[in-house]
């Protein structure tokens, strides 16, 4: 979250979050996605050593942005080539995930895939397969708006940590997200009279579908900022493993990813959500500038997040450019007043 690429990544990706505000006085549903599935899988020729099998995946669903199906072989094969999709596999877990082509599917959509593979002492075929975490059972599920036990509970502020699949756990950053968030909340406490409430543990780490060039890369057009890419892969696999909607009545969320290409570091912020790529969690989690800096930001993107416009100049208030001076920036009477009023006001307790 640097200071040029912050202003920046606001205006980039202005189409698709001023979109998604549009939304929040139409639509803030609790519905979760609805998640089926049905695999055919084929063995199209087997020789010594060696096999060719077809894949075909219907999502019976709503309509998936991107796609990762997983299986597990149960006769020691291993998949050597693939085409139409990028697979890997870890012992006898096999994980396949989208190419830039075919990761959209509509409801009832379908796409097909296959790989060349290596024998093991026999060739089965996977008994059980998931796309995107839900189990293909050639039925679909309608999560219930009821959250199930364990979720955190409504009007609060929850927070995830997504880990992307090659990224190795470190406790620096759901320490140091916390810390931002704490801090966060002390100050609109300060500045409103009220605070927002987060759960316990506050960050949720939710480990990634996919590897970093996955989030950087996907869905993203050539040219285009990668960081957006990032967030918004982000944002998208949230919402479909997590049944969240854009805007949501039950939470206001806060994600950051640990993904970013070089020197594309960026977020942003809607009603409802703040976005942020590995740059923010990087200093997070102690690893860069100075705290205060990721306090001021976290500031900032919150205030969008519960409604606020940027500043139209730097003003002294953390809607502008002044939150990079934290704790020497403050919202103004009519960002309160903002606030308390906006769509997330009564949050505030």
């Amino acid at each position: 979250m640097r200071t040029q690429r912050r202003r920046t990544g606001l205006a980039v990706a202005a189409s698709a979050l001023c979109l998604a505000a549009g939304g929040l006085t139409t639509a803030a549903t609790a519905r979760a996605a609805a998640a089926g599935c049905r695999v055919t899988y084929t063995i199209g020729a087997q020789w010594a050593g060696g096999f060719t099998a077809n894949v075909t995946l219907t999502n019976l669903g709503d309509p998936v942005t991107g796609w990762t199906l997983r299986w597990s072989f149960g006769g020691g094969q291993t998949v050597t080539q693939a085409w139409n999709a990028t697979a890997t596999q870890s012992g006898s877990a096999v994980s396949v995930t989208n190419v830039s082509w075919n990761g959209s599917l509509a409801t009832n959509g379908s796409t097909s895939f296959g790989f060349n593979g290596a024998l093991g002492a026999v060739n089965p075929a996977p008994t059980s397969f998931t796309l995107n975490g839900v189990a293909c059972t050639g039925g679909v599920t309608d999560t219930p708006s009821t959250p199930p036990p364990g979720t955190p509970p409504v009007r609060t502020v929850r927070v995830f940590w997504l880990k992307p699949s090659d990224v190795a756990f470190d406790q620096r950053y759901p320490t140091g997200i916390t810390g931002v968030m704490v801090e966060a909340q002390r100050f609109f406490k300060q500045q409103l009279g009220k605070t927002f409430t987060l759960n316990s543990p506050t960050v949720e780490v939710v480990n990634g579908l996919h590897d970093t060039n996955w989030y950087i890369n996907n869905n993203c057009t050539p040219g285009g900022d990668r960081y957006a890419c990032v967030i918004f892969n982000m944002q998208g696999e949230l919402q479909q493993r997590f049944g969240l909607s854009n805007p949501d009545s039950r939470w206001l969320m806060v994600a950051e990813a640990s993904a970013e290409e070089v020197g594309r570091s960026g977020g942003g912020a809607q009603p409802g959500w703040v976005l942020l790529s590995g740059h923010d969690a990087d200093g997070a989690a102690g690893k860069t500038e100075p705290m205060p800096r990721w306090y001021g930001g976290m500031v900032h993107e919150l205030g969008h997040a519960f409604g606020l416009p940027d500043a139209t100049s730097t003003d002294g208030t953390c809607m502008s450019a002044s939150f990079y001076g934290y704790p020497n920036c403050t919202f103004s009477q009519s960002q309160k007043n903002g606030i308390l009023n906006g769509p997330y006001g009564s949050f505030l307790s």
